[in-house]
């Protein structure tokens, strides 16, 4: 049994819908993620498909539920330990006895409460569309739903890898299927060979002539192998940043940090041909008013809070964070926070809940350029605006 979000028009949903035909499987339809947690707790899948957002929104309802019963700690200690715990599984001699008594409890007293959110029937889950990130990755092992992440595109129809359950290697997304071969280009492109891999685009020489050269499909993804032939997706080759002091950026380890903050919705990442990086920001108007609550603050709309002192204080300390994982030229100078969340519905995200860049940078541009209009501050992650973004 499992549960599906995507319109059929999608390439994931149309391969799973074939899949479950000779699998016996059954497939149930829902039409967004609006109400998604919901439906899969009614649903009960054994089996769950979903994109990185989906687990990132479970976590952060989650704490945010804990902080509010005034137990934010437990919850935190909680997941802490189903991180160590999963991490200790990689390890030779696997978690030690304390660290499996601790778990127990963890389990006890949180980690159960969560797997039955999620219809508490499914041991194996499978993401894919954006990188899941480790720290999520180990989360749900730990907490007893693994998460096997996989990669396709609709040119490969659907899957070329994914990770197995007798192998998992969280943050790759794992070997390469059965008669795809892929390769990585000088540049770290991604290219992929197979009987998958579509012939030529409809009435578009150029664009197949492109993407198709000695029979290997350029994906237009950066990503690494390593010595077990495990694939790690690096970012999009035409959303690095290249900065004005010829700093080459991937966006996507910092948007994905910064995701994981419960007032955060989305980020993209700026900086092309700028003097340093900024980002656009747009708050959970879900997470909001649980967040103002355990914080001890009256309830207000995303506009208020787009300027309120204590907001911006948690995203600045949100963005110190992230800034952690990358150097200092790659690290974020300032952002500015959006009144206007991206949706499916206002056409900023896809179906399958990825961001459409290039149409989010044309219409703020404005927000963008007010990023720029001063001079970098002295430290990193110091300094925000709250944009207009009503549109």
């Amino acid at each position: 049994r499992t549960l599906l979000f995507m319109p059929l028009a999608h390439v994931f949903a149309r391969f799973i819908e074939v899949l479950v035909v000779p699998a016996g499987a059954v497939l149930g339809h829902t039409p967004d993620t609006k109400n998604l947690v919901a439906d899969l707790g009614t649903f009960r899948p054994t089996f769950i498909l979903s994109v990185p957002r989906v687990f990132e929104k479970v976590y952060n309802s989650a704490e945010q539920k804990a902080a509010a019963g005034g137990k934010r700690g437990i919850f935190q200690r909680a997941a802490k330990t189903a991180i160590v715990y999963s991490r200790a599984l990689d390890t030779p001699k696997g978690p030690s006895l304390w660290l499996r008594l601790q778990h127990k409890v963890a389990d006890v007293l949180v980690l159960h409460k969560l797997r039955a959110v999620l219809g508490g029937q499914a041991a194996w889950a499978i993401s894919g569309g954006a990188p899941l990130g480790e720290r999520l990755g180990h989360f749900y092992r730990g907490m007893g739903l693994t998460v096997l992440e996989g990669y396709g595109l609709t040119e490969t129809t659907a899957p070329t890898n994914v990770n197995v359950p007798e192998r998992v290697k969280i943050g790759t997304v794992g070997p390469p299927l059965p008669g795809t071969s892929i390769r990585i280009a000088e540049d770290g492109e991604i290219l992929v060979k197979g009987v998958q891999v579509f012939r030529a685009y409809h009435d578009n020489e150029a664009a197949t002539a492109e993407a198709l050269q000695d029979g290997w499909f350029r994906t237009g993804d950066l990503g690494s192998m390593d010595e077990d032939g495990y694939l790690r997706i690096t970012g999009r080759k035409k959303e690095i940043i290249v900065t004005a002091g010829g700093k080459n950026v991937a966006p996507a380890v910092l948007e994905d940090r910064l995701r994981g903050h419960p007032l955060v919705s989305q980020v993209v990442v700026v900086g092309d041909a700028r003097p340093y990086i900024g980002a656009l920001v747009t708050l959970d108007a879900e997470a909001l008013p649980g967040w103002l609550a355990t914080h001890d603050l009256p309830d207000m709309d995303v506009p208020t809070a787009a300027t309120h002192p204590r907001v911006l204080a948690a995203l600045d300390r949100a963005v110190e964070r992230a800034n952690r994982a990358v150097s200092r030229a790659e690290s974020i100078r300032r952002y500015r926070i959006l009144t206007t969340d991206f949706t499916v519905e206002n056409d900023y995200l896809t179906p399958s809940l990825k961001v459409r860049r290039e149409r989010v940078l044309k219409d703020f541009s404005a927000e963008i350029e007010a990023i720029y209009a001063e001079a970098a501050p002295t430290d990193a992650g110091a300094g925000t605006g709250a944009g207009s973004g009503a549109r």
